[in-house]
């Protein structure tokens, strides 16, 4: 009875022991090398899980990475926590101080590491793409992708004007086409919404004519302050017949071949988005265009002004003729009084 009684006494010091030894493992943080200079002092290291892996195989990619990881007391820690097989596929980011139990919770609870990118109001499609394949931690599957082929993967006719400018988060890794999707579905949305509620009397026959406006307003906008008045002019132009002469459009249908120096010969050159040779929008947006330029094009300053000229301070002077247009050219663009 009493061999009996020591064995116990024996087995469950063991197993205290173990125990103990096993809880400290779980608790006590893994060996990580000290972040280089360039990189961020939260996150040493990071690593990606592929959908579809399993423990032993996440293991398998940390230990690659220069993270020791017991993989057998790494999935006994998941099996006692009843968290075996639901790790969630995704980007990582191993911070000093991990522990194994915190990397579980992290690798169970989808807790990725997240970039940004930001698309900026009045940029054309080529801008956003140039920022898009300077991201570094998005996979480029548009790599080598004409714009036609963009447009088609994403199901739309065009692309200029298509996605909503805003800072958008995203899984290290991720697709620069979901950011696409996902800015292409916001614009949807933003357009669809302000097309429903439109007031009567705009100009406008469908929602396209609407984002193509809401694009000429965005890129003649010096100041928030002017935006509805802006929009005015264009709305009353368009109401009338008259054509709206916006340089922006001019520009937009030179392409690569504008310098940055726009001269008279090129506003007296068709082209089909040349608005001084031509009556009426262009055939496409000319940039994209943020919610405030969308809701301007259809909630234009009740305004008669036909005429606006830049003061020279980011604002702009309207005007309802064009003999007092003239003579705030003369003022605010020669220096003459």
């Amino acid at each position: 009875m009493r061999t009996v009684f020591r064995l116990f006494i024996v087995c469950f010091f063991g197993a205290a022991i173990a125990l103990g030894l096993f809880y400290a493992w779980a608790t006590q943080a893994l060996n990580v090398s000290a972040p280089t200079e360039d990189e961020s002092a939260a996150h040493a290291i990071e690593f990606r899980i592929p959908p579809g892996s399993s423990l032993r195989a996440a293991v398998q990619i940390l230990n690659t990475a220069g993270v020791p990881l017991d993989a057998d007391l790494f999935a006994l820690l998941a099996r006692l926590q009843g968290q075996g097989g639901a790790i969630k596929a995704g980007s990582y980011a191993l911070s000093h101080g991990e522990t194994p139990q915190s990397l579980l919770q992290k690798l169970v609870g989808g807790q990725v590491s997240q970039a940004s990118v930001t698309l900026v109001e009045g940029w054309t499609f080529r801008q956003f793409r140039a920022r898009l394949d300077a991201q570094t931690t998005l996979q480029h599957d548009t790599a080598g992708m004409s714009e036609s082929e963009i447009a088609q993967k994403l199901g739309l006719p065009s692309l200029e004007g298509r996605f909503l400018p805003d800072t958008y988060l995203f899984d290290k890794g991720s697709s620069d086409l979901d950011i696409l999707r996902r800015a292409g579905h916001a614009m949807e949305r933003a357009l669809a919404s302000v097309w429903q509620a439109r007031p009567q009397g705009l100009p406008y026959k469908t929602a396209e004519e609407a984002l193509i406006m809401a694009s000429i307003i965005e890129k003649e906008t010096g100041r928030p302050e002017d935006r509805a008045h802006v929009a005015a002019v264009f709305v009353n132009r368009l109401r009338i017949g008259m054509r709206l002469q916006t340089d922006p459009t001019v520009i937009y249908g030179l392409g690569d071949s504008f310098d940055g120096n726009l001269r008279k010969i090129h506003l007296q050159t068709d082209t089909p988005y040349n608005t001084y040779t031509r009556a009426g929008l262009p055939p496409t947006p000319i940039a994209m265009p943020g919610l405030a330029a969308l809701q301007a094009a259809f909630t234009p300053a009740a305004s008669k002004a036909l005429y606006f000229v830049a003061r020279g301070d980011g604002s702009s002077h309207f005007s309802r003729t064009l003999d007092e247009h003239n003579q705030a050219v003369n003022r605010y663009q020669r220096g003459r009084p």
